[in-house]
């Protein structure tokens, strides 16, 4: 058995940790869960650390179980929040949880025949068809107010920092979440619930739950709940979270998103993000320190997690896609760029809209009169004899050069190019 708790501990992975955890874990193989909340059909890199551990865990020997909140994601986890979430119907949930599944398998092993495959569970299959006085009978009776009251989640809610309170709705989470444990550790075996530091609360009650009922003792275990260097939310951007979906973040996005993160940042991220051992991530600490500017660390950090999610070929195209702004990239690999991709590399370039009748149309006409790349055709012209614009990554020499749709990328747009940084988009209406 390799050391789990040792792995998590040199990767900077454990907040809190139940006394008597870390020797339990050694003593064979168990069954350990993380809870992911179903309220998107995506996950995205704020759910990685909890994913990463049950990678981890897996790895180590163990078995992971990756528990999808059917049943707690209609109610919305009050942990850390200022207001109730908005409740999800069944078909949007199922809908939810199916892609959820999908993306976890890129990080862990739910198809080989190994005895620790990983599996994943929906609370809702166990707790659909549990009456409410069923409930409160057989599970509320065991857990008292003063102790569901004495928790940093309900406190924080009860304490004025909300606005609206806490509905009864949210107070019953911590024994809904608790009544997983149990059923978990009755029906596979489950010893350890791991997530985040704010589930801290939620989590002790599943053990301390396991303990009233069974008379058993059940571990816990969570991660610190990852930042930024300068105090800004890790995973978020001006434009929201960073998805896992390539639909919802392109590949481009995502990789540029891990390459664009500060040293020190890098140096905390990589142990936590990637599955490298510790004596590469010594090394790439130490050569990222003879050179920062070459930003090695972060493109070995970016290059680990996007195949990691995104596979190999995703990862070269991202790179590829890199080249376009600030490398020699040709015009065969900007023609091949995905729309998705060629928007996302040249978001916030300025764009002009010319008619499709337009073409073909002359170099000097294109960029100074149907659009405003230029101020005038005089600078057009100068800047041209000077080799100093380019039309999709290739110069112009001919100021009588003619631009047709053969020019178009994706069928609609042109990158022209002025001096070394300039890029416009025009755009074939």
């Amino acid at each position: 058995m390799k050391n789990f708790v040792e792995e998590l501990r040199w990767r900077g992975m454990i907040q809190d940790i139940m006394p008597g955890t870390e020797e339990k874990l050694m003593e064979g193989s168990t069954a350990a869960y993380v809870g992911i909340d179903p309220t998107a059909d995506s996950l995205h890199i704020g759910h990685m650390v909890s994913i990463m551990i049950l990678k981890h865990f897996q790895n180590c020997g163990h078995k992971p179980i990756a528990l999808v909140g059917g049943a707690t994601g209609m109610i919305g986890d009050p942990s850390m929040k200022s207001q109730e979430r908005n409740l999800l119907d069944e078909e949007t949930l199922n809908h939810n949880v199916a892609c959820i599944k999908a993306q976890l398998s890129k990080f862990l092993d739910f198809e080989s025949d190994v005895e620790n495959k990983a599996e994943l569970v929906n609370n809702y299959d166990w707790m659909k068809n549990f009456s409410f006085l069923d409930f409160t009978r057989d599970i509320g009776k065991h857990i008292t107010v003063n102790y569901m009251m004495a928790k940093d989640s309900v406190k924080k809610r009860l304490s004025g920092e909300a606005r609206d309170g806490m509905s009864f709705t949210e107070f019953t989470y911590q024994l809904l979440q608790g009544y997983d444990f149990l059923y978990l550790y009755e029906h596979k075996g489950c010893t350890l619930q791991m997530g985040g530091a704010d589930q801290w609360g939620n989590i002790t009650t599943g053990s301390e739950l396991i303990r009233r009922i069974l008379g058993k003792e059940a571990f816990a275990l969570t991660c610190p709940l990852i930042t930024k260097a300068d105090g800004g939310k890790f995973g978020k951007t001006e434009k929201g979270n960073i998805w896992l979906d390539p639909e919802r973040t392109s590949p481009y996005q995502f990789y540029q998103f891990w390459l664009n993160v500060s040293d020190s940042d890098a140096e905390k991220y990589i142990k936590i993000f990637t599955m490298l051992t510790k004596e590469e991530i010594d090394a790439a600490i130490a050569q990222h320190a003879e050179a920062p500017e070459r930003r090695e660390l972060q493109k070995l950090l970016a290059k680990e997690v996007t195949t990691m999610v995104h596979g190999a070929a995703e990862y070269e195209n991202a790179v590829a896609a890199s080249q376009m702004l600030f490398g020699n990239a040709t015009k065969d690999a900007l023609m091949s760029l995905d729309e998705k991709t060629f928007l996302a590399v040249f978001d916030g370039v300025p764009t002009f809209e010319v008619a499709a009748d337009k073409f073909p149309i002359g170099i000097i006409d294109l960029l100074a009169a149907e659009s405003q790349v230029f101020p005038s055709k005089g600078e057009c012209r100068k800047m041209i004899q000077a080799n100093g614009v380019s039309i999709n990554k290739e110069k112009v020499a001919d100021i009588n050069a003619q631009i047709g749709s053969e020019s178009f990328i994706n069928g609609k747009y042109i990158l022209a190019q002025k001096g070394k940084k300039n890029y416009f988009i025009i755009k074939i209406a």
